[in-house]
């Protein structure tokens, strides 16, 4: 190497190394503004809270998106606050340090702290809990690792997610499992409903219920643990699909009653991408098959579904920086807000002629997600026409038992953007899309 290139490589060395001192000060400094401003709402109730726009303000900046898109698509995935990346952009620079050593020996070891944060989030055992990729993995390992039999029913849903039917349905072709689905209304008119549709469904063959806890095209919230509860009554075990509902309003474990839990966290924990949770009662962990095969030492260990082969260590430590976000936030002080964002365009909108709502008012049914449907309109096109002519990001969504916008504010959505989708959207109601 010539001395000018060495000149050169130490001095991008010397800037990496600046960067990564830089961003654990960042880090520290967002925190505390955070910190700083939680305080000044500690003596309101969450729902009060909701409403202090001072508040929010600093939570807001918290995050570098775009303010080019109104982006009203957060429920496949959230963007992370600053504190998140620039953690996993250190971790990733440490990783690249004698990796063998500093991944498998220094940094990997670290997630039993992660792992210890997320059981205390969700209020369980830590040998209960696996750092997982997403929600399908947590939620297929589940699916295609219980010892299920040619003839064995699993209950389930019509609006339950595309990719658990198409894991239930891979099992029917091969082992003959059978897949039962059960309509629930849109929206109900009262939440009971759903729990008398999973009961009066469930017969001798019944095995397994999987749930979603918040169903990902409507937004409805589903009564988990009077499912869970009555399934146990009746000798059947239940996976509950926590993909949209864990971090975005408050609950515990024993709330729900489950004996198995998937979820992603990079939805609502901010997590970074490709991180998620699986939870499995400790007593039942020995009987399930991992998707990649564990030795036999590993039985009865939570470890044996995080054995992927070589993975970045450094996703799963960012986790760290999302539980401090959202901790120093707090989930109730967050769900109040989610809940006052979607109510406040809802509620703009529901007055306005030919505009219907597939999702629930009712507090105890909804949160950040919700549907709406501009009738005798292509509600594909209506997403396309906010996009292309006003930079407002939603998800159209086609179902065979309805169609609609599937509209998803974040904690960094503004009231006047929400005004403006509004705008735009009553707009539409009123005259239709133009030629």
């Amino acid at each position: 190497m010539s001395v000018t290139n060495r000149r050169n490589f130490l001095s991008l060395a010397g800037k990496s190394l600046g960067l990564a001192a830089a961003s654990s000060s960042t880090i520290a400094g967002l925190l505390k503004e955070i910190n700083a401003a939680t305080r000044s709402v500690a003596h309101l109730t969450p729902q009060q809270a909701a409403m202090d726009e001072d508040y929010w303000s600093t939570i807001q900046n918290a995050f570098t998106v775009t303010r080019g898109i109104i982006n009203l698509n957060n429920g496949g995935v959230s963007p992370s606050p600053r504190i998140v990346t620039e953690a996993l952009v250190r971790y990733i620079w440490q990783q690249e340090d004698a990796t063998a050593y500093t991944m498998w020996q220094i940094l990997e070891p670290q997630s039993e702290t992660i792992r210890t944060g997320l059981a205390e989030l969700f209020g369980c055992d830590r040998e209960e809990i696996a750092i997982t990729r997403n929600a399908s993995e947590s939620l297929e390992t589940l699916l295609l690792g219980m010892d299920l039999k040619s003839g064995d029913e699993v209950l389930t849903t019509t609006q339950d997610y595309g990719r658990m039917l198409t894991t239930i349905r891979q099992r029917e072709q091969r082992e003959g499992v059978k897949l039962n689905l059960i309509k629930i209304p849109i929206p109900p008119k009262n939440i009971e409903e759903i729990t008398a549709a999973f009961e009066r469904a469930i017969t001798p063959r019944t095995r397994l219920i999987q749930i979603a806890h918040q169903i990902n095209i409507t937004g409805q919230i589903t009564p988990v643990k009077a499912v869970c509860q009555m399934a146990r009554r009746h000798g059947v075990e239940t996976i509950v699909d926590g993909a949209h509902s864990f971090a975005q309003f408050y609950f515990k474990q024993p709330d729900l009653d489950c004996d198995y839990f998937g979820t992603s966290l990079h939805k609502w924990l901010y997590s970074p991408k490709g991180t998620g949770m699986l939870f499995i009662k400790r007593d039942k962990i020995a009987k399930i098959w991992p998707l990649f095969a564990a030795e036999e030492k590993q039985k009865g260990d939570i470890r044996k579904f995080e054995e992927i082969g070589t993975h970045s260590a450094a996703p799963k430590l960012a986790i760290g920086e999302s539980l401090l976000f959202h901790n120093g936030i707090g989930g109730k002080r967050k769900e109040a807000r989610l809940r006052y964002l979607s109510r406040y365009w809802m509620d703009k909108l529901k007055g306005v002629p030919k505009v219907r709502f597939n999702t629930s008012f009712d507090p105890n049914q909804m949160c950040a997600i919700a549907n709406v449907q501009i009738e005798g309109l292509d509600q594909g096109k209506i997403g396309s026409y906010l996009f292309s002519k006003h930079h407002i990001f939603t998800t159209p969504i086609v179902h065979e038992e309805f169609t609609g916008l599937r509209i998803t504010p974040n904690l960094y959505t503004t009231l006047s953007e929400l005004d403006r989708f509004c705008e735009v959207l009553a707009d539409v109601a009123r005259t239709g899309l133009p030629a």
